[in-house]
């Protein structure tokens, strides 16, 4: 399944030399957001009200009715049921809305489509590649995602360094991001090329590293190349065998303390694609930022996480994903075994009380589609409160962006989104971004009417 602009850009690719696609798509995006460049480069209103019937206090689980935010350029001045009104000031009537803060993803992949990863390395040049991480950015922004965590591009290499730089300067719509450049894996491990004729020397999706002075070596090399923090594959592949989950470990304890060492040396973190046991306590042991997926913690690996403040990022969305569009029978009957497992283990981390964040492994199912993962969440075990204070407070924490991103406070940037109704009520609403604001720039949405 691919999206229509996947589809034109295939067929571009056909016709023209990687150069060219790349300056047809430039030409193409320059085109197409001409006009919220223009809006950039003008002077911004000295301030700027939005007003709506509800506004979202996340620190306090409240809803205030009704809701008024002051904005001066990229900051928040003012939140609360009603803010003084400077001379001359803009007013933005949303209406029948909640506001709330931006929402955060905490696990996304901008350089993947819905289709064969694998294959997407091979097929798929890495101007190609960036060209739709950029499309990828602009459906996430536009969704109410305006801060993220990419982890990994999957064989793109340091390319979404430039993306997140162009975003930073105002060149293309996307949300704030943290970048990890290159996954770090081991050879024959979770993100090898295997199946493949050895012959052909297929290229894997991750850099390589096979020991501790390998791990340091790679980490150097992705730092210089503007990654923001290191993913680590620490688990693969997972079976299912009577109910239970299997997962080999790739890295040691000591490998992995290595890794985190060299990272923190330079004021940066690690996290890890981990999902069972051995690796997951190994990973916790070496006090990683965040373990992603964590289908299975063992009792000591949740008593260091919650210790420690080591997020689980469940990305339910990505499992529910691959179940549904499974290639056989026989693999859905095995996703959806997979997905029974992390439900139940989920909840076991909740009554644990490991500290969660909001992740949901977008690129192999549709950008812009991720506020799936609140909603599962939700279902799952969480309340509505609990899943967005995990979204809000914990991803800002988590991508570093603590007391600038996450909430509706006076000296906060401005990143501000609206629902229909009331997602404490109600999550689901948060699928139904309506207006979005990121940095105090208005990128629009259904309820915004100048």
């Amino acid at each position: 399944m691919k999206n229509a602009y996947i589809k034109k850009i295939q067929k571009k690719t056909r016709l023209f030399s990687p150069m060219a696609l790349l300056f047809l798509s430039i030409c193409s995006l320059t085109t197409a957001w001409g006009q919220t460049r223009e809006a950039q480069a003008q002077p911004s209103p000295k301030s700027i009200i939005l007003r709506a019937a509800r506004l979202l206090d996340i620190e306090n689980g409240r809803i205030l009715k009704p809701g008024e935010i002051l904005v001066e350029g990229e900051k928040i001045v003012a939140a609360g049921t009603s803010v003084n009104h400077p001379s001359g000031v803009e007013i933005i009537d949303l209406g029948d809305q909640t506001l709330m803060p931006g929402l955060i993803d905490a696990h996304i992949h901008l350089f993947l489509h819905p289709g064969a990863e694998d294959l997407q390395t091979v097929q798929e040049s890495v101007p190609q590649r960036t060209i739709m991480a950029t499309l990828a950015a602009r459906d996430d922004l536009m969704a109410g995602f305006t801060a993220e965590r990419d982890m990994g591009t999957e064989g793109a290499g340091s390319a979404d360094t430039a993306v997140r730089n162009a975003i930073n300067e105002g060149l293309i719509p996307g949300p704030r991001l943290r970048i990890s450049g290159n996954a770090i894996n081991i050879l024959g491990g979770h993100e090898d090329a295997i199946g493949y004729n050895p012959d052909q020397h297929v290229l894997p999706n991750a850099t390589y590293a096979n020991n501790a002075d390998e791990l340091v070596a790679a980490i150097r090399q992705q730092i210089k190349e503007g990654a923001d923090f290191i993913k680590i594959y620490e688990t693969g592949a997972d079976s299912v065998r009577d109910g239970k989950l299997t997962t080999t470990y790739q890295y040691s304890l000591a490998e992995l303390n290595a890794a985190v060492q060299e990272t923190a040396r330079v004021g940066k973190r690690v996290a890890v694609h981990a999902t069972g046991e051995p690796g997951t306590l190994y990973a916790a042991q070496a006090g990683v930022a965040s373990i992603d997926h964590a289908n299975q913690l063992s009792k000591e690996t949740m008593r260091l996480m919650r210790e420690k403040g080591i997020f689980a990022v469940p990305t339910f969305t990505i499992f529910e994903y691959f179940a549904e569009h499974a290639s056989s029978p026989a693999q859905a009957a095995r996703e959806r075994a997979t997905l029974e497992i992390k439900i139940k283990e989920f909840r076991e981390q909740l009554a644990e009380s490991v500290p969660m964040a909001v992740g949901s492994d977008v690129g192999p199912f549709p950008h812009g589609t991720q506020a799936r993962e609140l909603e599962l969440m939700v279902k799952y075990g969480m309340t509505p409160l609990a899943a967005l204070q995990a979204d809000l407070i914990n991803g800002a924490k988590l991508l570093g962006w603590e007391g600038q991103i996450g909430m509706l406070k006076p000296g906060y940037l401005a990143d501000i989104v609206a629902v229909p109704g009331d997602p404490l009520e109600d999550i689901r609403v948060v699928k139904k971004v309506s207006f979005v604001m990121k940095n105090g720039t208005v990128y629009g949405g259904a309820a915004y009417r100048r």
